[in-house]
């Protein structure tokens, strides 16, 4: 599923094409996707012209010139790309917008498990989809105290509670791994002991891994492409997510303290010893019947 840079990435990319634009055509080839579409959809967005595209969690928000939001939700394989190339819509385009300048977007989403809706603006954060979801982690009001407060008392493991949206929306299953990996801390935590000195670490961690990812165009695996239908690359700097069985770069570290080149880390550690025991190398295991990648080397 695309998590929160993958849809930063496809907001920003479709800024240039859809903000200011009226739309002058809308074709809705379905009945529906995960939810139907509401009534007279495409008679209701005909004519609108888009304000502007932000981003509220793992949806995308198109402000529209009559008071409404346009809610896109990319589910596990929905992707939005602009098309020159005039063919004819393929099996899974669901959804067209044509800009007033002859712009297509088009929404294809194979597994139909995407959504599009809309809702008055004025009261959006009380609309069933939003008000439960935490504090975004690209903003201000995502601080380590905070993180600290929804925390306390939590008895399960601090990578699960990153993928709970009342938490911190967005962050998802692989930036929780390399969030967590940054951090030093192990996934297998509990995440009530993440407070102090453990979120002073881990909020900026999250803020730096999601920032990097936006700035190489998202992950990706399977299906996200950026609107331009050019792939994310960010997937070539994971430092653990799908790299099960290989060194950690603190491996490396070990074996330059042994050569006494750097300081040893721990008193009597070895390369060997550490290998041995599995440390320094990336391992996999399954929490929430979620894939977790991590170091028990580095993340204690």
């Amino acid at each position: 599923m695309p998590e929160l840079p993958e849809v930063e990435t496809v907001c920003r990319g479709l800024a240039g094409v859809l903000e200011g634009r009226r739309l002058a055509r809308v074709l809705v080839r379905r009945k529906d996707l995960r939810i139907p579409f509401p009534p007279r959809f495409a008679e209701s967005l005909t004519g609108r012209k888009v304000e502007k595209i932000r981003r509220r969690a793992k949806y995308m928000l198109l402000d529209l010139d009559d008071g409404n939001v346009l809610i896109v939700h990319l589910g596990m394989s929905g992707r939005m790309v602009v098309d020159s190339s005039g063919a004819p819509p393929a099996a899974h385009d669901h959804v067209i917008f044509t800009t007033d300048l002859g712009v297509e977007i088009r929404f294809n989403d194979p597994r139909r498990f995407g959504l599009m809706t809309l809702a008055p603006r004025e009261g959006l954060e009380g609309h069933k989809l939003f008000r439960h979801l935490g504090p975004d982690p690209l903003t201000p009001a995502f601080t380590p105290a905070v993180l600290s407060a929804a925390l306390k008392g939590r008895k399960t493991s601090i990578k699960v509670a990153l993928l709970d949206q009342r938490i911190v929306v967005g962050v998802g299953n692989i930036y929780a791994c390399e969030s967590l990996y940054r951090a030093g801390i192990s996934p297998l935590r509990k995440a009530g002991t993440i407070a102090g000195a453990r979120a002073e670490k881990l909020v900026p961690a999250i803020k730096a891994v999601l920032s990097a990812a936006i700035a190489a165009g998202g992950s990706s695996l399977r299906d996200h492409v950026q609107p331009s239908g050019e792939l994310g690359y960010f997937q070539h700097a994971w430092k653990v997510y799908g790299r099960e069985g290989e060194s950690c770069a603190c491996l490396e570290s070990q074996k330059v303290a042994k050569a006494g080149k750097a300081p040893l880390g721990r008193k009597g550690s070895s390369p060997k010893a550490a290998a041995n025991k599995g440390k320094g190398v990336v391992r996999r295991i399954t929490q929430a019947g979620r894939s977790t990648f991590y170091c028990a080397g580095c993340q204690t």
